[in-house]
């Protein structure tokens, strides 16, 4: 990723010239499967699969949003029954309800149009969100700025993987960029306080809020967790006003018991990339995995907690939180790594500034692989080794370093 941002002056292998080819052939492979694919009759893909996937979920809890059926959140049979009513394509398809109940308030204007009409303005809409929240950061990048076309269309909008998948899927995460970017304007502005207020809205997805609230509660960073836990609460209360407290007691209940369901969670464990299914790919003795996830998952802490302890600048503290964010997550798919875009765009940033020498072009190398391994992400069901999480903890490990360069010569203060 970083090669595809690096100005004309960069040698090697990362020059602008050969990456931009990589990204326009990847653009052109990846949305060429993504129209053929949809290109099907009916709402079924040449897979077999219902377009949009998930967004089916989302439909069905805003439809029972609609009716104030509240008790049928956290009810499988009831959805799947209610999903073949309004869209009868999808009989048969079940979902494990664990959003928190104001999700479905959310979805609830989209149940007024039929499925297509919702699947499509919500594409529309998750695409809108992500662009502006492209646009926001590759704004504050100095270094960036003269590489418009390279940066915002080509390497992060058409090429970007993640990105590929969460319109193909038809999920949330582009709301959870939305909360990050948001947080890294508010903190490079110094508002604090309204930085938590972003990060709070991340309890629709909390595995995602996991990393940074271990991070500022180890920082003491009171400001960012009072406003955390101002619109975490916010949202809650709104549920609860809506709903009553039954939902909430339900959705507490589902998270609680989420450790025995994850099979359900995760039928394509080899779609998710953070510590915890990294280790369940690679070791098949279930207590020895989870062993293996705390410790690395304790050094993660370790090594962000000292990036945001260190003088390095906000983007690279916030790459690292961003990082330590998707490592962390007990659950975290791949259409979840859009989260990603600011951390490549301020890293690629940061790094045309830095000095030729052994220890940028490691890091350009594992930025790059950062951006593109997830595409290799099935290939884990044979090899049972998720390439994209060690690559993702050598560049968490690699800002770190930075943090340990002496003040005088760090090139990014």
């Amino acid at each position: 990723m970083s090669g595809r941002m690096m100005p004309a002056r960069s040698n090697g292998f990362f020059t602008v010239r050969r990456l931009r080819a990589h990204g326009t052939v990847l653009a052109l492979c990846l949305w060429s499967v993504y129209l053929w694919n949809m290109a099907a009759p009916g709402l079924r893909d040449r897979a077999g699969n219902l377009k949009g996937t998930d967004f089916l979920h989302f439909y069905t809890l805003g439809s029972l949003a609609l009716t104030h059926r509240g008790a049928d959140l956290y009810n499988m049979q009831a959805q799947s029954e209610l999903a073949a009513q309004r869209v009868p394509a999808a009989a048969g398809i079940r979902y494990l309800p664990l959003y928190p109940p104001q999700v479905s308030i959310f979805f609830a204007p989209f149940t007024h149009f039929s499925y297509p009409n919702a699947l499509a303005l919500w594409l529309v809409l998750s695409a809108l969100i992500y662009a502006l929240c492209c646009c926001a950061v590759w704004r504050v990048c100095a270094e960036l700025r003269n590489h418009k076309f390279t940066v915002v269309i080509l390497a992060l909008a058409l090429a970007f993987p993640a990105f590929w998948h969460l319109i193909a899927w038809g999920q949330t995460s582009a709301l959870a960029l939305a909360c990050f970017t948001l947080a890294f304007l508010a903190l490079r502005a110094q508002h604090n306080f309204l930085a938590g207020l972003a990060l709070g809205c991340l309890i629709f997805k909390p595995q995602l809020g996991l990393a940074a609230a271990i991070i500022f509660l180890l920082t003491l960073r009171w400001r960012v967790i009072a406003g955390a836990i101002l619109s975490a609460s916010a949202q809650l209360i709104a549920a609860w006003l809506y709903y009553g407290p039954g939902p909430l007691r339900e959705w507490t209940r589902m998270l609680l018991n989420v450790p025995r369901v994850l099979p359900l969670l995760e039928p394509k464990i080899y779609q998710t990339h953070s510590l915890r299914t990294f280790w369940t790919l690679l070791i098949s003795w279930p207590q020895l995995s989870s062993i293996l996830y705390l410790s690395s998952a304790l050094m993660v802490v370790a090594l962000a907690v000292a990036c945001w302890r260190s003088r390095i600048s906000l983007p690279l503290r916030f790459s690292a939180l961003l990082l330590a964010t998707v490592l962390l997550a007990p659950h975290l798919t791949v259409y979840d790594l859009v989260i990603l875009a600011p951390a490549f765009l301020l890293l690629s940033d940061s790094l045309m500034t830095q000095p030729a020498n052994s220890d940028a072009a490691s890091l350009k190398t594992l930025l790059y692989l950062a951006y593109a391994l997830p595409l290799l992400g099935p290939l884990a069901q044979w090899t049972h080794l998720q390439l994209s999480v060690p690559v993702m903890a050598a560049l968490l490990y690699g800002i770190w370093r930075l943090g340990r360069t002496p003040i005088s010569v760090m090139p990014f203060t």
